[in-house]
């Protein structure tokens, strides 16, 4: 497995990966309404939004043979906005180095993200701990996740 900063190219395999992550690996944990909330349009604003994001963010991306198994990015003051991984890569270690790159490439003292009710587990395994869990409404549905942090190892 790859990991390298995000290219402009990504743009389209990533918004893929997205999509379809929430759609079947935190269908377990939130309802069809909630996921297409969560998921959004995917009209030329959105489009724009992400494109500036991860291009102002430091954003990696996992590959393996040439695919994009994988995409993070974080703030420079050390919040981690998106994390996915392909749904028949999870378990596999991709989630764990892109925290770790990212981590290493932005200095904070903290690390803070709002996770999901799925990805929960996996961020307390990585050494962060619940701030408080906080419900946030996107076009009238409520969804529930947690804030985050972890403080940094420097």
């Amino acid at each position: 497995m790859l990991i390298r900063p995000y290219r402009a190219t990504d743009f389209a395999e990533i918004r893929q990966l997205f999509k379809q992550t929430i759609q079947t690996v935190n269908a377990k944990d939130y309802t069809p309404a909630q996921l297409a909330v969560w998921i959004g349009s995917d009209d030329a604003p959105t489009r724009a939004r992400w494109q500036t994001s991860l291009a102002a963010h430091t954003t990696r991306v996992a590959c393996q043979s040439g695919q994009v198994v994988g995409f993070a990015d974080m703030t420079a003051t050390g919040y981690l906005d998106r994390l996915y991984v392909h749904v028949q890569y999870q378990h596999q270690g991709v989630a764990h180095a892109l925290i770790t790159a990212l981590e290493h490439a932005v200095s904070a003292d903290r690390y803070t993200t709002a996770a999901s009710i799925t990805a929960r587990p996996f961020f307390e395994h990585e050494g962060y701990r619940v701030i408080r869990l906080q419900q946030v409404e996107r076009g009238g549905i409520h969804l529930i996740n947690y804030i985050m942090e972890k403080a940094s190892k420097s």
